[in-house]
């Protein structure tokens, strides 16, 4: 019995297909990929409670969040390599398990002197990140329809959102800032267990469930790609280089590298931030970073369905990025009514326009450099990004506590306003778009170009 499109038994006469399966793919990629941008957050936003409680500075708590953009550029180029060699079950694996691994060491860090190892724990954590981060648009190629790639792709960026928005509003929630510090001792463990917990049955989903690829491509270019031999490290370390003499991608890289670095430096220091304007307000700091997230998954879905459509790719990257300029601007004199209901407001359409970036970013890029590896290039994105954020982050810090918040979100809009310039001057191309379509003959229209051949 042959299985079906709806994921019951197709007809093998049709070359591609795509599989309900790729549901389940999906999912389970979420679930993982959210537990492991949860704890990049994990800490920051009770940022109070933590120095009291392991009696560290602001800076310390800040590493927290910074060793998870740190280490990603550092190891990035072996790891795009051998995911492109194992594929996405290994890189499936290595993620999920390093996840988890990283929630079950912090299990043994509640005791007021043992803060490296919740830096120990965060250190493994960040290192399972970058076979996280890699996945979206490779996930989304390898078993989605074509006319489905960018809603995919959006869709599995939603784990790394819906971690961050748990991560802005779970910990609040659940570790107190009591006088008693063994109470704060007794929420951090249950904070940590219910995440092991958790991670434990997602492994195991993992394990079971996560397949390596569908058993018909769901594309042409994925037929095409099955045949390719992987390449030597030494040739991938080239070709990872020449993607670089790729003018477009480069600007598309710094530029991608700043929205994103701006945000997530904004996530890091939001506990700072709010409680200058709003004293003791622990908790709406983090229900402030949940509404940036979850209008970040909602900008996520629109603009994904909407490039699915259109395959407007770079007018919508121009039009998000000049929106997410305006919208920090906004948050800026936000603070100053003192209006915490506007704060809220305006700090939620900071993330519609500065988290739903990622996906769309990660599918202009994939345009832009095909017909490389969509692990490759999404890579290379996550890698500018984690090594710009580390800088944003550290200058943020410095220039929050020196000028104060109003000026310091100042300079998050004159970094975004950089980078919608940049992206300005970006090609408006779309190879993969062009390698999708077909002529009349049957060949794709790259191929009608070359005399039939890629």
């Amino acid at each position: 019995m042959m299985e079906q499109g709806s994921g019951l038994q197709e007809e093998s006469k049709d070359p591609q297909r795509a599989f309900f399966r790729r549901w389940v793919i999906l999912v389970i990629y979420v679930l993982y990929s959210a537990a492991n941008s949860f704890q990049w957050m994990e800490y920051s936003i009770i940022s109070s409670i933590i120095m009291r409680y392991y009696k560290v500075s602001s800076v310390a708590v800040d590493w927290t969040s910074i060793i998870y953009m740190l280490i990603y550029p550092i190891i990035v180029v072996p790891v795009s390599y051998f995911i492109e060699k194992k594929g996405l079950r290994f890189a499936a694996l290595c993620g999920g398990i390093g996840t988890a691994l990283a929630a079950l060491i912090k299990t043994f860090s509640i005791q007021e002197d043992l803060f490296y190892i919740v830096l120990l724990g965060q250190g493994v954590g960040s290192t399972a990140q970058v076979f996280v981060l890699c996945l979206p648009s490779k996930i989304a190629a390898v078993w989605f329809k074509p006319s489905e790639i960018s809603t995919a792709c959006a869709l599995a960026v939603f784990g790394t959102q819906l971690g961050f928005a748990f991560g802005f509003v779970m910990p609040s929630m659940i570790v107190k800032n009591h006088e008693d510090l063994s109470l704060v001792g007794s929420d951090l463990q249950l904070l940590c267990w219910v995440l092991t917990g958790y991670m434990v049955l997602v492994v195991i989903a993992i394990v079971f469930f996560f397949s390596e690829k569908p058993r018909i491509a769901p594309s042409i270019t994925q037929q095409r790609d099955r045949n390719e031999v992987p390449e030597t490290f030494n040739a991938y370390v080239k070709f990872f280089v020449s993607l670089f003499k790729n003018n477009g991608f480069t600007l598309h890289t710094i530029a991608y590298g700043i929205n994103i670095g701006v945000f997530a430096a904004i996530g890091t220091l939001l506990n700072q931030i709010i409680l200058e304007y709003f004293p003791h307000c622990e908790e709406d700091a983090g229900r402030i970073g949940l509404l940036m997230v979850l209008g970040g998954m909602l900008g996520s879905l629109v603009f994904g369905l909407y490039l699915d459509k259109t395959h407007r790719y770079k007018e919508t990257t121009v039009l998000i990025y000049y929106a997410a300029v305006a919208a920090t601007v906004a948050s800026m004199f936000s603070l100053l009514t003192y209006w915490k209901a506007l704060v809220y407001v305006v700090f939620g359409v900071v993330g519609v326009f500065t988290n739903a970036y990622m996906p769309v970013g990660f599918e202009l890029a994939v345009e832009i450099t095909y017909p490389a590896d969509e692990s490759t290039t999404t890579g290379i994105l996550n890698a500018t990004t984690q090594a710009v954020g580390v800088l944003i982050t550290l200058f943020l810090g410095k220039f929050n506590a020196r000028y104060g918040a109003f000026w310091a979100l100042g300079s998050q809009a004159a970094l975004l306003l950089v980078g919608a310039i940049i992206t300005g001057f970006l090609p408006n191309q779309k190879r993969r778009q062009d390698a999708l379509r077909t002529n009349k003959d049957g060949l794709t229209e790259l191929q009608r170009l070359n005399g039939g051949v890629v």
